[in-house]
């Protein structure tokens, strides 16, 4: 990856009240970084960021030449979740890409967290929306919605019940509490971390090393990922192969043999 960027501001109502914009969009060449942007409310997500967001993602994945979405918060903190004193007026940030603009419907393309300070209740649940996470060693996350009468229905209960072992899961989801990242990370859920303030670089290295393999194999290999476990046990390998077909047969995959072969790095075409 170079050093070659730029940024666009999303979200109009941030605009049009004269505030900030409520999600910044930088583009480093192949990958996008999404910062949501209320830090005077540790990044909650009110309707219009859930929308902002969604736009952003839509805009992401409608763009060939972006290949990796890395998600993060401003300030110091990834998200404190869903903005309750808007839900309490009944404001609730669901879209089209369901809770926070994005839970129920995650880019098709690969999407890295990078959490820093506090990833709470929806924040969590924006947290896992991705497929993978890397999070500064100090970060703390929780599901604390039992606590509040709430239920973590954006994806918390059920992304983290098919992530974690199960007792844990329960234990988070039943009581509310807090775990840390050196915890998850141990448990496999995160994937790298970070020293504090370093989570976004770390998560930046990690979509380079995406951005440097094969697209037709890596848009295959998140699609089995995502589709697999709607499949039964019969349907699987042919499921699976209808998917890999064209990577396996792409010229990318010549490509790949003839520089293996010629010990230099391989020039992706993405076909």
């Amino acid at each position: 990856m170079n050093s070659a960027s730029h940024s666009d501001p999303v979200g109009g109502a941030g605009r049009e009240t004269g505030g900030p914009d409520l999600v910044l969009v930088e583009k480093r060449d192949a990958i996008t970084v999404l910062t949501v942007n209320r830090p005077e409310a540790r990044n909650a997500i009110n309707l219009a960021t859930a929308q902002a967001i969604e736009a952003a993602v839509d805009e992401f994945d409608a763009d060939d030449a972006a290949r990796v979405l890395v998600l993060t918060g401003a300030g110091g903190t990834f998200s404190a979740g869903m903005d309750l004193v808007a839900a309490a007026k009944g404001e609730m940030p669901i879209t089209k890409r369901g809770p926070l603009g994005i839970a129920a419907k995650p880019p098709v393309k690969p999407m890295i967290s990078a959490v820093e300070g506090f990833a709470l209740a929806g924040g969590f649940e924006l947290a896992l929306s991705g497929d993978l996470i890397v999070a500064a060693n100090n970060a703390q996350f929780g599901i604390p919605e039992v606590k509040r009468g709430l239920v973590a229905a954006g994806g918390g209960v059920l992304r983290l019940t098919q992530r974690l072992p199960r007792p844990v899961a329960a234990e988070l989801a039943l009581t509310g509490a807090r775990i840390d990242a050196e915890r998850l990370y141990q448990l496999g859920l995160v994937n790298r971390l970070t020293e504090p303030g370093a989570a976004l670089a770390g998560a930046l290295a990690l979509a380079a090393e995406i951005v440097a393999a094969a697209p037709l194999s890596v848009a295959a290999s998140k699609r089995i990922m995502d589709e697999s476990p709607d499949w039964s046990v019969a349907e699987g390998f042919a499921k699976q192969g209808e998917i890999a077909l064209p990577a396996l047969f792409s010229k990318d995959a010549a490509e790949g043999a003839l520089a293996f072969a010629q010990k230099r790095e391989p020039q992706w075409q993405g076909r």
